[in-house]
C-alpha cells in the first residue's frame, strides 16, 4: 500500500513537472487566435492544428543556421572537455608527482571565481588573439573544465591500481590503459558527464552572446532571445514557442537516450568504493 501511494504521488508531481512542456508543444502549433481561445489542444477541432509557426520561424530567420551552429559547437565542447576533463582525472587519481596537492588547491580556487568577473580579460585575450566573432573564442577556453577532472578523479579512484599495473606489466602505453582500461570502468560517469557537458554547451548563452556579432553564426539562444527582444515577435508567442521545442527537443532526445548511464554515472559519484 505504501510503495502504491508514493508511486502515486510520483505519478502526480511528473505530470505538473510535465504541463508546461505540453503547453509549448501545444502552444507550437496553434495559431495566434488559438492560443488565448485553449489552453491546451483544441480538442473539438484538431484540424485547428497548424505548422505555419515553424514554416515562418525558418522563413523570416536563419533558424537553420543558428541550429547547425548549436549542434557543431556542442558537439565539438562535448568531445574536447570529455576528453581532457578524463584524462585529467585519470593523471590526479591515478599520477603521484611533486606538487600534485598544491595543483588540486590552485585548481579548486578556480573554481570558486564566478564565471562574470572573468568576462573582461577573457574578452581582451580574445580580442588580441583575433577570435572575436570565431567559434574559436567558444570552444578553446570551453575545452577545460576543472569541475569535470575533480569529477573523473572521484570514478577513476574505483580503476584497481592492479589492473591499472598489470596493464604496464603488459607492456600498454598510458593513453592505451586510461582508454581501454579506464574509460570502460567509468562508463557511467562518460555518459553522465557527456549529458551535462551538452546540455551546458548547449544552453549558454552570456559568452557567446559576448563573442559573436555575425548573425549568420549566432547559436540558438542568442537567436530566441533576439528574437523576443524585437518588435515583429513580441506578439507573436506561436512563432517563439515553435523555435523553443525545436530548441529544447535535442536535449530532452538525448536525456532519453543516455537516461541510464547518466544516472548510474551520478549513483556511482555518490558512492565510493
Amino acid at each position: 500500500m505504501r510503495s502504491v501511494a508514493v508511486h502515486f504521488l510520483l505519478a502526480i508531481c511528473a505530470a505538473v513537472a510535465l504541463l508546461p512542456l505540453l503547453w509549448l508543444v501545444s502552444a507550437a502549433f496553434k495559431t495566434t487566435a488559438d492560443l488565448t481561445a485553449y489552453i491546451f489542444f483544441p480538442w473539438d477541432d484538431l484540424r485547428r492544428l497548424t505548422t505555419d509557426n515553424f514554416s515562418r520561424l525558418f522563413s523570416q530567420q536563419p533558424f537553420a543556421t543558428w541550429v547547425i551552429n548549436s549542434l557543431f559547437l556542442s558537439s565539438i565542447h562535448t568531445i574536447l572537455v570529455v576528453t581532457l576533463s578524463s584524462l585529467g582525472g585519470f593523471a590526479l587519481a591515478k599520477y603521484r608527482f611533486a606538487g600534485k596537492r598544491p595543483l588540486m588547491l590552485v585548481m579548486l580556487g578556480t573554481m570558486m571565481l564566478p564565471g562574470q568577473v572573468l568576462l573582461p580579460s577573457s574578452y581582451e585575450l580574445m580580442e588580441t588573439l583575433g577570435w572575436i566573432d570565431s567559434f574559436f573564442a567558444i570552444i578553446v577556453p570551453g575545452a577545460v573544465s576543472v569541475f569535470g577532472m575533480f569529477l573523473f578523479m572521484q570514478a577513476m579512484q574505483t580503476v584497481p591500481d592492479e589492473l591499472v599495473q598489470a596493464a604496464r606489466v603488459d607492456g600498454c602505453s598510458e593513453l592505451r590503459i586510461w582508454w581501454e582500461v579506464a574509460l570502460p570502468i567509468v562508463r557511467p560517469m562518460v555518459g553522465a558527464y557527456t549529458l551535462m557537458a551538452f546540455l551546458g554547451s548547449w544552453n549558454s548563452f552570456l559568452w557567446p552572446q559576448i563573442v559573436l556579432q555575425d548573425e549568420r553564426k549566432y547559436t540558438l539562444p542568442i537567436g530566441l532571445a533576439n528574437m523576443v527582444a524585437s518588435p515583429e515577435y513580441q506578439s507573436d508567442y506561436g512563432v517563439l514557442m515553435a523555435g523553443t521545442l525545436l530548441a529544447v527537443s535535442p536535449v530532452v532526445l538525448l536525456f532519453f537516450v543516455m537516461q541510464r548511464d547518466f544516472i548510474s554515472g551520478l549513483a556511482s559519484g555518490a558512492v565510493k568504493g
